[in-house]
């Protein structure tokens, strides 16, 4: 009995020793502010969507350029060409050559700079719209980072608690073989062991999925961006 009790409080101290551990345990510190500005950067120059709105903001800027010379449209030119020895006697004319003439739209030029403030209204809003797209993307490429770095350092936490699990195991089964504890103690540290294994494979799980998630925004692997 006595020797049950000795090998209970020593895995009652593996116990605590763990959860001291994960207690300890913090993602804060592995926070590395100028590799996360590279891969902002990243995002922002690689990502399909800050492609299309670079092209949104250029096709609003062109637009705009265009509806500051619309009025032209309203403006016609022709001529009329009057041979200098051809005498009409229908309709007599003053000037012999070439004449031209020019008419303006009035109604085109009045319409025209409404057109181009509103051009230029769609322009600005091009250009809002790809800046709160930016925040909104550098503010996804943080959360992906911190949870793939919360992921990693879980992960961590579950390599170290099947370490000491298996070495745990391994010694109750010492001690087992020796008559030293009892099969219930040795089978619960041992379903321990497989538990802390499913764990970790959960953990690697995440840690991928973190990582995948990331470098979707990146266009390009962690490992490229040094």
């Amino acid at each position: 009995m006595n020797r049950n009790i000795v090998v209970a409080c020593f895995l009652l101290t593996i116990t605590l020793f763990s959860r001291q551990v994960c207690a300890q345990e913090t993602f804060i510190n592995t926070v590395n502010t100028a590799y996360l500005d590279k891969l902002i950067a990243t995002a922002k120059k690689n990502y399909p969507e800050v492609k299309i709105r670079q092209s949104q903001v250029r096709a609003a800027h062109s637009n705009y350029n265009a509806t500051k010379f619309a009025w032209l449209d309203g403006l016609t030119a022709s001529y009329i060409y009057s041979p200098q020895n051809l005498v009409n006697q229908a309709q007599p004319t003053i000037f012999k050559g070439y004449q031209l003439a020019i008419t303006l739209s009035i109604g085109q030029l009045l319409k025209n700079p409404s057109v181009t403030s509103a051009a230029n209204e769609t322009y600005k809003i091009a250009q809002y719209q790809q800046a709160e797209y930016m925040l909104t993307l550098e503010a996804q490429v943080r959360k992906f980072y911190y949870a793939y770095l919360q992921a990693m350092a879980e992960l961590r936490l579950r390599s170290g608690a099947v370490s000491d699990a298996g070495a745990a195991v391994k010694q109750l089964k010492y001690a087992f073989q020796k008559g030293e504890t009892t099969f219930q103690i040795y089978n619960e540290q041992l379903n321990s062991y497989y538990n802390q294994n499913s764990f970790m494979l959960q953990a690697e799980l995440a840690t991928w999925t973190a990582k995948t998630n990331l470098e979707e925004l990146l266009g390009i692997k962690l490992e490229d961006i040094k």
